[in-house]
């Protein structure tokens, strides 16, 4: 992202699932948390994205097993390609490198969006239908207004 807009949670994220975007929410907020946090906060910050992270992918890639959604393989080996960079930059942290926490909510900002509005999405899309054979209904506030 890194276009001097703050990363913000916005209606555009939305997947209609409650417990996903609920979880979408966190991540947004600790993803801002990380990038305004003070270098000697950044390993807590980091820890709590990192648990975060761990706890929805798992919660999603359930729901994907349970469900038998057709694309798992792509959405879950995205997930542990994230969690494998997230650790990364936990050990690299521990050895002193703050800039590359920084690094890490770049890509995560720039990541994050598409993921929940390709990937996410369908997901919420194949749980609905399976469950009441209709799309999510999702209510966006802002639909109208421009996000980078």
């Amino acid at each position: 992202m890194a276009t001097g807009e703050p990363f913000i949670w916005h209606d555009g994220l939305l997947v209609g699932h409650p417990d996903m975007d609920d979880e979408h929410r966190q991540f947004v907020v600790l993803i801002h948390t990380l990038r305004k946090t003070p270098a000697g906060g950044l390993a807590e910050v980091l820890e709590a994205l990192l648990g975060l992270a761990l706890a929805h992918f798992r919660h999603e890639d359930r729901l994907m097993e349970e469900r038998d959604f057709p694309p798992r393989k792509c959405h879950t080996g995205e997930h542990a390609a994230v969690l494998a960079s997230m650790s990364a930059v936990k050990a690299r942290l521990e050895r002193g490198d703050i800039a590359v926490v920084r690094r890490l909510a770049d890509e995560l900002e720039r990541w994050f969006p598409a993921h929940v509005q390709h990937l996410d999405s369908a997901l919420a899309h194949w749980i609905w239908k399976q469950a009441a054979g209709a799309k999510p209904l999702v209510f966006r506030r802002d639909a109208g207004i421009a996000r980078p």
